[in-house]
């Protein structure tokens, strides 16, 4: 979770900046892509960038365009998930230039080819891998083929792909035609069986358990499929789609049809354990605790079941050190606060270390093998972790 947390820290700095006029490029190269093949699409886009009318915006995209290709000639080849370069004039001030490159490989494989250059950096593709963080299971079948897949984030893996054997049989002379029926029936009923064995085994083998299962096809064979009921009762069937195809395709128009479900599901989850949180810390039960000491001395023993931070939560472990008595001091500093006068000797502190009090958290949280559940600060049970709770909490194990 620790790489997660550290993309979003980054998104979330890269959203606050604003270029003056499109001179903010954001470029994402896919895994195995020729990097000459980059360099060559950029110094196209670097000759096109001449008919820039504004001589300030045309300035600083050749720039950003000339530091991103000399970045890029640092590599033999994409890394294994691809890259994500953004680079362009990030300074507030508009009578001085700050071209900054801001480079990373994705959590997931990169498979799109994107470049743009905008006010802002396009963002949403590298969101979309760490928002809907939880595991769910994928179907989309019809009468003869089904594919089952797993979703996380944008990740897609195919599991199997199965075909029915039903609707390959002949009608001989000889079989009645009840009989012949019969035989149909089993061998759909076969069909669904094999198809819900795969969801079954995914289920019960996988040590984080999805989060339930999305089913898709065209015709009715989904709505029977589900209405078979040979899927483990403790499997959630979450949604049924209409979709045109059962191959990856498929998959692809299922994901899309479904992503409003899937942003709900994502909000359910994060609610239901600010809820537990909450209920928990009103009854002083002694199964949940709040605030960055607390937090850390329960992860350090072993006590934790679940981790929660607020995605707006800044905090800092500063080293200081007294001018007056050389006295070190540490403290835990939220967002941009410091502290200038120490109290002990009325000696003025000086930052000699800062370091995010946060990615701590979660390092631990790794080490122990503790769940990271990250808190939105959007909907109302959010903004009541952050601003009641200091947006730092953690679930005991009972």
């Amino acid at each position: 979770m620790l790489k997660e947390y550290i993309l979003l820290r980054e998104i979330k700095r890269l959203k606050s900046v604003r270029g003056n006029g499109t001179e903010l490029i954001s470029l994402y190269v896919p895994a195995g892509f020729q990097i000459s093949d980059v360099i060559a699409k950029l110094r196209s886009e670097y000759n096109t960038s001449s008919n820039i009318k504004s001589k300030t915006t045309r300035t600083n995209v050749q720039a950003a365009l000339e530091k991103i290709m000399q970045y890029l000639k640092l590599f033999k080849e994409t890394p294994k998930n691809g890259l994500v370069v953004f680079c362009g004039n990030i300074s507030d001030n508009p009578g001085k230039t700050d071209i900054e490159l801001f480079s990373l490989e994705p959590p997931q494989q990169l498979k799109m080819n994107i470049y743009r250059c905008d006010s802002t950096f396009l963002l949403d593709p590298l969101e979309d891998m760490v928002s809907n963080r939880a595991m769910y299971i994928l179907v989309v079948l019809d009468g003869r083929e089904a594919t089952v897949a797993t979703l996380k984030g944008t990740h897609v893996e195919i599991i199997k792909k199965l075909n029915s054997l039903a609707h390959a049989k002949v009608h001989k002379g000889g079989q009645s035609a009840r009989r012949y029926e019969r035989l149909i029936e089993e061998d759909i009923n076969d069909y669904y069986k094999r198809i819900a064995d795969v969801i079954n085994n995914l289920y019960l083998q996988s040590v984080i358990k999805p989060k339930g299962v999305i089913v898709g096809g065209p015709g009715p064979t989904k709505e029977n499929f589900v209405k078979a009921n040979y899927i483990n009762y403790q499997i959630k069937i979450l949604g049924v789609f209409d979709t045109g195809y059962t191959d990856e395709y498929g998959l692809q128009e299922l994901i899309e049809k479904a992503k409003d479900l899937l942003k709900e599901e994502e909000s359910a989850i994060e609610r239901k354990y600010v809820d537990i949180f909450i209920r928990e810390i009103a009854r002083n039960s002694g199964l949940a605790v709040q605030g960055y000491d607390n937090v850390k001395s329960a992860l350090m023993s072993g006590k934790v079941s679940k981790l929660l931070i607020s995605l707006d939560i800044e905090l800092y472990k500063v080293t200081y050190s007294c001018d007056l008595c050389k006295a070190t001091i540490e403290k835990i500093e939220l967002g941009n606060k410091r502290t200038e006068i120490h109290e002990g000797c009325g000696g003025h502190l000086s930052v000699v270390k800062e370091e995010d009090a946060i990615e701590e958290l979660i390092k631990l949280a790794d080490e122990n093998k503790v769940e990271v559940i990250f808190i939105s600060s959007e909907s109302s049970y959010g903004k009541e972790f952050l601003q009641g709770f200091g947006g730092i909490g953690a679930i005991l194990r009972g």
